[in-house]
């Protein structure tokens, strides 16, 4: 029977420049491969072969994939096998803990032409610098839309029920919890369930959300307080022993976008655009803050200035994207002198010597089962 796979982001490209979440979802792992390596070097190719072939064998594994690659992962991780394996290069900044004994290098620079590349040295020299400077202007733009996006909270933050919104989110924390007490340290693991990527705002709510059989959809509007919930109820769960998983916002990491309790079966989260999704299974539920929550007429009352302000905060975000897609038109120029330079042989036999260590981890799993 083919496992099942688990799809999120460990880092973003956010309003506050790159975030990473890594060391959250690398811990309590026994090893991880951390690769090393330029672009075109083949480190997501690899890792999604290994993945596959353990999905094949049965075995759940998590895809974490590139904000800046829509069709490249950052990382796989095999769960049952306490194994992972990530693209060690920047931005992804993976500080070992035990370096040997759990965290191990492999370096793909062994498959490249140095000679090759050498001849390239202005243009890899430019195009790195060009890459680097194109996400510095998409990140000041997403924070240009950030400062726009607090303008448009502004709004119902001066219209909205305190008073209520802590009833509101204590009569949750009693529906999940009750008088729950688990006789255990909670598993928090931090990470995002969408991102600004190239090709626009991506998530992953549906394949997270999939196995969960009770799913609330939070409705509302900039500044309703429905990240100040989730992280409520995020902080209820922890104190209580209940693993959760906390997903950032794409945009704002300081923000929440989704709290998943898989033990409770509960998924609770922010359905508004970019991630907006509507009931569709039995059990979900749609909880509306702008009804519960504001003072009715807000919308009518502003309905010029927040035409205005979510016009220009659109703008941007269109204009943020486009610089995060110009910075994947000159990795891919770079990629390409990369590929050429790069005898693939050498990553396979790479790739065959991970293989045999993770086998030896699967072998050794099954004996002390």
């Amino acid at each position: 029977m083919v496992g099942k796979v688990k799809n999120y982001f460990a880092g973003g490209n956010t309003a506050r420049g790159f975030h990473s979440l890594y060391d959250s979802n690398l811990q309590g792992l026994d090893r991880l491969f951390i690769l090393k390596g330029g672009p075109g070097t083949g480190k997501s190719s690899l890792m999604k072969k290994i993945g596959n072939e353990w999905l094949e064998k049965g075995y759940n594994i998590e895809f974490l994939h590139c904000s800046s690659d829509n069709n490249s992962i950052d990382g796989v991780i095999i769960p049952a096998l306490k194994v992972g394996i990530v693209d060690g290069t920047a931005p992804h900044v993976i500080e070992p803990q035990a370096p040997g004994a759990v965290e191990e290098y492999i370096n793909l620079g062994e498959a490249w032409n140095s000679q090759k590349l050498r001849f390239h040295k202005n243009k890899i020299q430019r195009l790195t610098n060009q890459i680097s400077e194109s996400f510095q202007t998409a990140y000041a733009t997403f924070n240009e839309a950030l400062d726009i996006h607090d303008d448009w909270e502004k709004i119902y933050i001066g219209s909205m029920d305190f008073k209520k919104a802590d009833q509101l989110t204590n009569k949750l924390i009693e529906n999940f919890f009750g008088k729950m007490k688990l006789n255990k340290k909670s598993d928090i693991r931090h990470r995002f369930l969408g991102a600004a990527t190239p090709m626009g705002a991506v998530d992953f709510v549906p394949n997270l959300t999939e196995e969960i059989t009770k799913r609330y959809f939070i409705k509302g509007r900039p500044g309703s307080g429905k990240s100040t919930m989730l992280k409520k109820l995020a902080a209820a769960a922890e104190e209580r022993g209940v693993d959760a998983e906390v997903y950032h916002c794409g945009f704002d990491p300081n923000s929440l976008d989704m709290v998943i309790l898989r033990e409770l079966g509960i998924a609770i989260f922010d359905s508004t655009a970019p991630h907006e999704y509507f009931p569709s299974r039995d059990g979900d539920e749609i909880i509306d803050m702008y009804e519960l929550l504001i003072e009715p007429g807000t919308d009518e009352i502003y309905a010029d200035f927040i035409t205005e302000i979510s016009g220009k905060y659109k703008t941007k975000m269109t204009e943020a994207t486009s610089y995060l897609a110009k910075a994947k038109d000159l990795h891919d120029e770079l990629e390409e002198i990369y590929v050429s330079a790069m005898d693939f042989t050498v990553v396979e036999k790479i790739q065959s010597e991970i293989r045999e260590k993770i086998n030896e981890l699967g072998d050794l799993a099954e004996v002390n089962a």
